[in-house]
């Protein structure tokens, strides 16, 4: 038996997904997160884990690994002290920046604070120009003196970032061997090697968040790995990053920027996964757990890359799955605000103390103490009963918000999840309608411990019909991990017009993005059947300042991707720019920017376990009054999810329970089972 297991690191519980490869077998696991040091959860859950289901450690031949611990640092400003090498003249530019304000109608609120304060921001003569070629030469005995000074400064990591690197690495190599002959073992980000793109702001923004990290997500690997390997020393550890694959250990080390969006991207991918086995092309995704929902807009099986992002208010331009995040999850607070209306959110009660009901100490109301009060949430607990919920507590909670109000402690909770479904809503509605996609033509897929909680009150409020369920709803993201490929991007930034000598510039540039990508496959061990790569190009009208992404080609095994006729090109962007801006002209010139190539090494993974349809009709474990609106309670069956199968149906109003999550299914509403064990909702008009 050789068992693959995915961990992923959230704000109230660390999910664990394991599967054997042979026989397809799952188990699921949830432990409490530890925020002061989450490698804690991670080894006591799988201890606890393989304990209870008799799995051998020799056993575990792959971990993936989703984790927040870059951006609790990023938040908190917990990193490490960074310097900043730079051409001279542009010491300054992390302040300067773009020269927007952060809040279009606000003139207090600023722009954070860089994270290298000024007098570790150092300055030295070199100059390339636009195209690479060298206008000021660097002076290698400037840059040993320079390094040598930072070495005084104990500084914990260096970024350096030079004009116009990304076209010509060789002076930031040049600082980065001096540094490291200064300072062995000092951790250094080259701009070059972060991210090699145009657009300076952000380049030197991403990199210096690359130094920040290193110390600090370097410490937390080292002593993950070194914890696990004492247990599992035969199971491979991968981390996940924000584009949607696995990289190595390694690799995470040396570039910790690309887990800012580890957890939520993985619960985008397991979307994807579960919607090939639901054949639903077209999902809007609702990842709600603890303190934030994500949501995302997969497209015929794509949840699509973004490439600007902000992560904790800092720019950040690499390719990170497009998810978009708003606070709005079970541990939510209500609260007045200055003009005495209620808020939900962004404020968390977390895991520690957590939302009332849990006993620990909360006694601000939160969502998970609204829906235990109206009777969607049972007082036997969440994971399995595992964890006691106190209604009475909840209770406590919510009944100062109620007598202000002037309502019952029921409608007061009713009115708490009205105003978070409408937060998800204004959030999905940034993903579908705002890009030109109407959610009436999607299914919305909730998952998260809290999703399938409020996934009918969002498909109402956008019109949707109908609702997918996952398996394991909780656990998704954890799923997510195992399912995804080694994956790794490669960028060239080529301003050229989109025409036939343009064209030619593309395909010499397209062969030494695959030269990189057959160097990192040979590096991963990644068979030639395995491999595959995606190519894509952004592009723009001439004189516009933002580029659109387009693929144009995909290839499986050795094969090299190939680039369309002009015409072909033509016609996808303005495919593109017509589905984004809502018109294009074919008579206005268009150019290439960026080239993009994507490689992928596919990791095995069995296929779903058949599942045994179960005679007779779904029974249920028992009955408890639930308030769907105001008024009074309906008395509504409550079954258990492991009890089902595929074939069954149940007309609503229904609770199902299971040890990850619990689906509510409105009066009116049918629930069946498909033949992947997913839960279909009908949502009725």
């Amino acid at each position: 038996m050789a068992w693959l297991i995915g961990v992923d690191v959230g704000g109230t519980f660390t999910d664990f997904y394991a599967v054997d490869a042979a026989s397809g077998d799952v188990r699921l696991f949830k432990h409490p997160s530890t925020p002061a040091n989450p490698s804690n959860a991670i080894v006591e859950g799988l201890e606890a884990m393989t304990s209870e289901f008799g799995i051998a450690p020799k056993s575990v031949e792959r971990i993936g690994h989703g984790t927040t611990v870059a951006t609790n640092a990023l938040i908190q400003r917990s990193g490490g002290k960074v310097a900043l090498i730079t051409t001279k003249g542009f010491r300054d530019l992390l302040e300067i920046g773009r020269q927007t304000r952060p809040h279009m109608y606000s003139l207090q609120i600023d722009h954070p604070d860089p994270l290298v304060s000024r007098e570790l921001r150092f300055e030295i003569a070199e100059r390339l120009l636009a195209d690479g070629s060298v206008h000021v030469a660097l002076d290698g005995d400037d840059a040993l003196r320079l390094a040598a000074k930072i070495r005084k400064e104990k500084v914990d990591a260096v970024a350096v970032c030079f004009l116009f690197a990304h076209v010509n690495p060789m002076h930031e190599r040049e600082v980065g061997a001096a540094l490291l002959e200064a300072a062995p073992g000092l951790p250094v980000s080259l701009s070059s090697d972060v991210q090699p793109e145009f657009r300076e702001y952000e380049r030197f923004s991403t990199t210096v968040l690359n130094a920040y990290l290193q110390p600090v997500f370097g410490a937390y690997l080292e002593n993950l790995h070194s914890s696990i390997d004492k247990t599992y020393g035969s199971a491979s550890l991968g981390i996940y990053q924000s584009s949607g694959g696995m990289m190595s250990v390694d690799t995470a080390r040396r570039f910790p920027v690309r887990t800012a969006l580890s957890g939520p991207a993985a619960g985008a991918v397991g979307a994807v996964h579960v919607a090939r086995q639901a054949k639903r092309p077209n999902v809007i995704t609702l990842d709600m757990g603890g303190t934030s929902a994500d949501v995302a807009l997969v497209r015929n099986y794509d949840a699509g890359i973004g490439h600007d992002r902000k992560v904790a208010e800092f720019p950040v331009r690499l390719p990170m799955v497009d998810v978009h995040t708003v606070g709005a999850g079970g541990g939510s607070i209500a609260w007045f605000d200055k003009d005495g209306l209620v808020k939900v959110g962004p404020k968390s009660a977390g895991a520690d103390p957590g939302p009332a009901c849990y006993g620990r100490g909360g006694t601000e109301p939160a969502v998970t103490d609204a829906n235990l009060l109206l009777g969607r949430l049972g007082g036997e607990g969440l994971i399995g009963g595992r964890m006691a919920l106190d209604a009475e507590q909840a209770r406590a909670a919510l009944t100062p918000m109620a007598k202000r109000l002037g309502f019952s402690v029921e409608k007061t909770a009713l009115g708490i999840l009205d105003i978070v479904t409408s937060n998800m809503v204004r959030a999905i509605r940034t993903v579908s309608v705002e890009r030109g996609h109407d959610p009436r033509d999607y299914v919305l897929m909730p998952f998260g411990g809290a999703g399938p909680l409020h996934a009918s009150d969002v498909a109402r409020a956008l019109g949707i019909k109908e609702i997918l369920v996952p398996e394991s709803p909780g656990i998704l993201c954890a799923q997510g991990l195992i399912v995804s490929d080694l994956k790794e991007d490669f960028v060239r930034s080529r301003r050229v017009a989109l025409d036939g000598k343009g064209l030619r510039q593309v395909r010499s540039t397209i062969k030494d993005l695959l030269r990189d990508a057959r160097a990192w496959f040979k590096t991963e061990r990644v068979a030639g059947d395995n491999r595959s790569v995606e190519l894509v190009l952004d592009m723009r009208y001439v004189g516009q300042n933002f580029e659109l992404p387009v693929q144009v080609d995909r290839a499986s095994g050795t094969a090299a991707p190939d680039l369309p006729p002009l015409d072909v090109l033509h016609e996808e962007f303005f495919r593109a720019h017509n589905q984004y801006y809502g018109f294009f002209n074919p008579d206005d010139p268009v150019e290439v920017v960026n080239i993009r190539l994507t490689a992928r090494g596919a990791l095995s993974y069995p296929p779903p376990k058949p599942a045994r349809k179960q005679k007779g009709a779904a029974k249920p474990i028992g009955k408890r009054p639930v308030f769907f609106k105001p008024g009074k309670a309906q008395e509504t069956p409550v079954y258990d999810r492991s009890r089902l199968s595929p074939g069954h149906r149940i007309p609503g109003p229904a609770i199902v329970q299971q040890l990850d999550s619990t689906t509510v299914v409105f009066p009116g509403d049918t629930l069946r089972v498909d033949a992947a064990r997913n839960l279909l909702i009908e949502v009725a008009s």
